[in-house]
């Protein structure tokens, strides 16, 4: 179990990644932060592109850091945006989520004060997993 105070701390990076995101298109803001299994955390921002199929969300700009320095397991994700509609990950992010931890906690923040928890798994009940893909 993560303590509330790595978790205020994962929130809080998250927070501050929002503050870099790239969004000149939309004007959407969104930042999060991962907390690996090693205590490290990686925070991430949205970053857009004039090709949109091309932009990245924050949530897998934050896994795919932690991913790239060597993390396996993200215990816990932190997504914050201006509101809730802002804090929901997109399938894509959500089945980058599962890959790492079907039990990630996955805690959404917005700034006009809503706050919601749950796991990447209950965001994405019937994810693509190893066990499935191996079937022939």
């Amino acid at each position: 179990m993560v303590g509330k105070e790595r978790l205020r701390s994962l929130v809080e990076a998250a927070k501050k990644a929002r503050l870099r995101a790239y969004s000149p298109y939309s004007g959407v803001k969104i930042g999060a932060a991962v907390l690996a299994s090693d205590g490290a955390i990686y925070s991430g921002a949205n970053i857009e592109n004039a090709s949109y199929g091309l932009s990245c969300c924050a949530e897998r700009t934050a896994i795919f850091k932690a991913v790239s320095e060597g993390a396996r397991k993200i215990v816990a994700v932190a997504v914050v945006g201006k509101s809730e509609e802002f804090t929901r990950p997109c399938g894509a992010c959500r089945q980058v989520m599962v890959e790492f931890n079907p039990n990630m906690v996955v805690l959404r923040r917005g700034l006009d004060g809503f706050s919601e928890d749950g796991t990447a798994g209950s965001l994405l009940p019937a994810h693509f997993n190893p066990p499935g893909l191996s079937k022939k």
